[in-house]
């Protein structure tokens, strides 16, 4: 898992991350697809949020209490508003036999900087071990580095989870540092790795 979904929309004052917008809906393999994370999606994300948060705690600190309805749409409204501005691109990886689905979560997230994304990701736990984090995360990546101006992608996880960190390894990503950092959730380290990827 690497930090995406239920956190605070990106500083609108940044500005655009990139004139250009990535496609609203991929196709993986496996039957499933991402698709662009919208207002309707509010209800059905908040609840496998809340079904998967013992499986989430241990790494994302915007876990720590299940949100509210009321919190989800907010940050749903700022997810669209945010992909229409071009700063950051929120994505739910469903089931395509259940329209609608969600068993996971996904973003381009434009908070590291002039000519770069993150890609922050996260599976529920029924889901795990099927390759849809590395397929997902494969793909976001050609796709952001495909945008006008992005010439970096990178993925950040805590050098404790090696689930997480074993998706940016099998992409062909390089780890480019690893810094410290004051840990927010329980199980995380301390130690953040920073793993790269450029056009």
């Amino acid at each position: 898992m690497s930090e995406t979904t239920h956190e605070p929309a990106p500083d609108p004052s940044v500005g655009p991350v990139t004139t250009g917008r990535p496609p609203e809906l991929i196709a993986l393999p496996g039957g499933v697809s991402l698709r662009r994370r919208g207002l309707a999606d509010a209800d059905p994300l908040n609840a496998a949020v809340v079904a998967n948060l013992a499986h989430l705690q241990p790494w994302m600190p915007w876990a720590a209490e299940a949100p509210t309805l009321e919190l989800s749409r907010e940050l749903a409204q700022a997810g669209v508003t945010a992909w229409d501005e071009g700063t950051d691109f929120m994505y739910l990886v469903g089931r395509d036999d259940q329209p609608g689905s969600v068993v996971g979560a996904f973003g381009l997230h434009g908070r590291i900087g002039p000519g770069a994304l993150e890609i922050g990701y996260w599976v529920s736990a029924d889901h795990t071990r099927r390759g849809i984090a590395t397929a997902a995360a494969a793909r976001l990546t050609e796709v952001a580095l495909a945008l006008p101006g992005i010439t970096r992608v990178e993925i950040r996880c805590d050098e404790g989870n090696q689930p997480s960190a074993a998706v940016p390894r099998r992409i062909g990503y390089r780890l480019d540092r690893v810094v410290d950092f004051t840990p927010t959730a329980p199980a995380e380290s301390g130690r953040k790795q920073i793993w790269v990827r450029t056009a």
